[in-house]
């Protein structure tokens, strides 16, 4: 399962990041992120949790062919559960930050707790680093893109951001990539607000392929 990338697990509250193999048996039988992410969600999260507490788990997910080169394969998913209906929420969005993300061996970014200050989420290939957003915060989807870039000090990486409407909660929040690109239903920016997460900026390195 290592061709389609791993799982990188970080729980904002501890700053823990862990590193999971992909389940064999789980993509065969739920194929593609939002399969995938929608089956962790629903075996993990506990009955009435409420979709801006910090037990609420916000699940970014990629498909099997994403960032392979296979047309219309560039797009990813945000899995979580939604503070707008309080159902499993599925928003998807297109771009090229689902590609990075397999680029840099990834197929799966399973978001846990709340950070205790505006935080982003850094990944460098297999280099995940949680890092202080409290100067991004406020910012639109643009600007936060520019100065995070600028930050991370590599033009060529990935945004995937909230603006000000998540970091209100607003239950009608994205989450942008591509600075114009959104994961616009359900509420999932709100969710990630509600985590004191900006941002996750991704750069990858590698050429995933089907053999």
């Amino acid at each position: 399962m290592d061709k389609f990338g791993s799982i990188v697990r970080i729980d904002l509250t501890t700053g823990s990041i862990k590193k999971e193999s992909l389940c064999e048996k789980t993509m065969k039988e739920f194929i593609g992120g939002r399969g995938y992410a929608t089956k962790v969600l629903y075996d993990e999260l506990p009955k009435g949790t409420d979709p801006l507490s910090p037990e609420n788990k916000l699940i970014f997910a990629n498909g099997p062919l994403t960032g392979k080169g296979a047309p219309a394969s560039g797009r990813y998913m945000v899995v979580t559960k939604s503070p707008l209906n309080n159902y499993i929420a599925s928003s998807n969005s297109g771009g090229f930050w689902g590609a990075e993300l397999a680029r840099a061996g990834w197929f799966m970014v399973i978001l846990e707790g709340k950070a205790q200050k505006p935080s982003y989420i850094w990944i460098n290939d297999d280099k995940v680093e949680i890092r202080d957003a409290s100067a991004f915060w406020g910012l639109d989807s643009h600007e936060t893109t520019d100065k995070l870039l600028a930050a991370v000090g590599d033009d060529k990486a990935k945004v995937a951001c909230i603006g000000p409407a998540g970091e209100r909660l607003s239950k009608l929040a994205s989450v942008m990539n591509d600075k114009n690109r959104a994961a616009g239903r359900s509420g999932v920016g709100a969710v990630m607000g509600s985590k004191n997460l900006k941002a996750i900026v991704v750069r990858g390195s590698s050429r995933p392929h089907i053999e």
